[in-house]
């Protein structure tokens, strides 16, 4: 279930979410860009989207490097643990 696939890299771990807006926490190890494929992979979680928009510290950016914590606005639910994967196409 939270294996890596052939076409994913991994690139982050959501730290919180926030139910009422939709956002995750997320700290990333990998370089992520706005408009990059990702999925997000747990225990219960299961789901692909593309990235729509990120922000650190409430401010929009367009890339996100290792270290980075950053809100990630997510189509479906996600829990604390869940992985986050880079889909290569």
């Amino acid at each position: 279930m939270e294996k890596e696939g052939a076409n994913e890299k991994k690139v982050g771990v959501i730290s919180h979410y926030y139910p009422g807006i939709g956002v995750a926490v997320v700290e990333v190890n990998e370089e992520l860009k706005v408009g990059d494929e990702i999925a997000i992979r747990g225990y219960t979680t299961d789901f692909t989207q593309k990235i729509e928009s990120m922000e650190i510290a409430h401010k929009k950016i367009d890339v996100a490097k290792n270290g980075n914590s950053i809100g990630l606005k997510v189509k479906d639910r996600v829990r604390e643990e869940d992985k986050v994967y880079k889909v290569r196409l």
